[in-house]
């Protein structure tokens, strides 16, 4: 019955436990929100995540179209004027950007931001139709590249047309914001347009930069000296190439697999369809990547929060083994603050990472919780030989546990090894051990003489 009790007794202290992990837990995601809060801080005071779009080719017009009127006389015909326009799309696009990382601080937070430098090469053929039953009265044609936050412009963006210099206003299109646009001579109808356009900028901003595949050929290529990109989007790049230098990526897109030409012309505001490309929406096709950290000090700690209950259990199971087998009783108290001392880990290693490279924290970290607890145990085991076996047998969980952080794309499969490898362990030392005799023993033991 002692036996049973402590077992109970063990089992609800270990459940406890599951209290401070839970509170660690809730402080990485608050930190995390912190961070979050850093990145858009710095967004509103410099330029957001980025998106572009274009050149694309505008001309508007006003026609007259007969419609019914209801009136005291009965229902007669009236002429209105109804404003529409035509949009043309570029037959070929190219763009080349050069992004230069760097970070920002924000408190104890680093963001990532960037300056592309992007040369766009594009041409567009337009046909302007001639006139229906009654001429049309045709607009100031405007050709515009959009973006997600103009305040990414570093400088006077250069645009030419067959080339020639362009004056360029702020504003897409008619829009005053959402980026530049020039204005073009009024056309006539029957008109046919070819104009080859190079448009040359450098474009700040924070994480992420998106790119609309606009034209019938798109051929994009992004470069950075940033060694953790993250390709996201619509495309995967055609090529890619990453190593700790750096990153190189091609997209070559055909209208055929894109409908960004229809998503572009269906958007109720090309800038809202902008703005929530560069969050990562899927209202528009897009390619693009974002300047993400491989070790985010958070991730890999809430990621080893998982884990802590595995240290518990395993110390437990440990603890329980010894009492057990070598008749040393280990009081409650003694369990749980040992328990304690494994969740302290987490804490430790989530502060320190703010201040240091998490490498560095982790093994910080670990190093003082191993040197406490094999000083402790090798007073509740009574040795000191029991202390550091104990002390090494958690230095090795912690090895274990830092290669399954490190590892992104194999956390899972390391992970599970290790619990089998750990269960093995347990069973093949426990697979001789007589727990009936051993429960008659401690019985036996306890009675008084």
């Amino acid at each position: 019955m002692r036996l049973a009790f402590k077992t109970v007794v063990v089992v609800f202290l270990m459940l406890g436990l599951l209290i401070p992990l839970m509170f660690i837990h809730a402080t990485i995601a608050e930190r995390q929100e912190y961070q979050r809060q850093a990145t858009q801080d710095v967004a509103s005071s410099s330029a957001g995540q980025q998106a572009l779009v274009g050149p694309v080719l505008v001309v508007p017009y006003v026609e007259q179209v007969e419609e019914e009127e209801a009136g005291p006389q009965g229902v007669r015909k009236v002429l209105r004027d109804r404003a529409g326009q035509w949009t043309f799309f570029p037959a070929t696009l190219s763009i080349e950007g050069t992004m230069t990382p760097h970070t920002l601080k924000r408190g104890l937070y680093s963001v990532p931001v960037y300056e592309m430098a992007m040369n766009a090469r594009a041409t567009i053929r337009a046909h302007i139709p001639v006139d229906g039953e009654r001429p049309r009265r045709i607009g100031v044609p405007y050709l515009s590249v959009g973006v997600a936050d103009s305040r990414g412009f570093v400088g006077t963006p250069s645009l030419k047309i067959d080339g020639r210099s362009m004056p360029i206003v702020g504003g897409f299109g008619s829009r005053p914001i959402g980026g530049v646009h020039v204005r073009l001579a009024v056309p006539r109808p029957g008109d046919d347009l070819v104009l080859p356009i190079a448009f040359d900028a450098t474009l700040a901003g924070t994480e992420s930069l998106a790119l609309v595949p606009i034209a019938r050929d798109n051929r994009f290529s992004l470069r950075s000296t940033w060694p953790d990109p993250m390709f996201q989007g619509s495309f995967l790049p055609r090529t890619r190439m990453v190593d700790e230098r750096g990153f190189r990526a091609n997209w070559e897109i055909s209208s055929l697999a894109s409908n960004a030409q229809s998503q572009f012309l269906q958007a109720s505001g090309q800038q809202d369809a902008l703005w929530q490309l560069a969050k990562g929406g899927r209202n528009i096709d897009g390619v693009g990547v974002a300047l993400i950290n491989a070790v985010d000090g958070y991730t890999l700690a809430d990621r080893a929060t998982k884990y802590g209950i595995l240290f518990v259990l395993l110390t437990f199971v440990g603890f329980f083994m010894f009492e057990l087998i070598k008749q040393l009783p280990i009081h409650p108290i003694q369990y749980g603050l040992v328990g304690l001392a494994l969740a302290i880990f987490f804490l430790l290693l989530v502060s320190l990472s703010e201040h240091i490279p998490f490498g560095a924290a982790y093994l910080v970290s670990a190093t003082a919780c191993i040197g406490l607890l094999g000083f402790y145990l090798s007073a509740v085991l009574r040795s000191i030989a029991r202390g550091l076996g104990f002390a090494a047998m958690l230095a090795a969980l912690y090895a274990a546990l830092y290669g399954v952080l490190v590892s992104e794309d194999n956390a899972l499969v390391l992970g599970s090894g290790l619990l089998f490898c750990v269960l093995a362990t347990i069973m093949i030392v426990t697979r001789k051990v007589d727990w009936y005799a051993l429960q008659q023993q401690r019985n036996l033991a306890s009675q008084p003489a």
